[in-house]
């Protein structure tokens, strides 16, 4: 078993994210965990993430707060929705996604994906 306490949890840098704090929990150099990685994004009223798409699937969280997540399918569709506390959502390989806290609160939001 490996814990990781929060106030130990070390930051990282993610492109294009703006206004936010990104925390490793598991994975990646947070544990020796090799299959999957879990980070807590922080989001500042005003913090966002790029649309961007990616090759491996992403679950979403919300632990705090309100975030406004964008979708564009592979086949161009665009959607969105609004998550609030205990809220999730997935988006699937080649989906483009941006969050984004267009509250004047802090959002927390847990990010579950597969290690590349």
């Amino acid at each position: 078993m490996h814990i990781t306490r929060m106030n130990q949890a070390k930051t990282y840098q993610a492109p294009n994210h703006d206004n936010m704090t990104c925390l490793r929990l598991q994975g990646k150099e947070a544990s020796p965990c090799q299959q999957m990685w879990m980070g807590m994004s922080v989001f500042e009223p005003g913090g966002q993430t790029g649309l961007d798409g990616s090759t491996v699937e992403k679950i979403y969280f919300v632990v705090e707060g309100e975030i406004t997540v964008f979708c564009e399918s592979v086949d161009g569709q665009k959607s969105e929705a609004v998550l609030g506390p205990q809220d999730s959502c997935v988006f699937l390989i080649g989906e483009k996604r941006q969050l984004k806290n267009l509250s004047n609160q802090v959002a927390k939001v847990v990010l579950v994906m597969a290690s590349p």
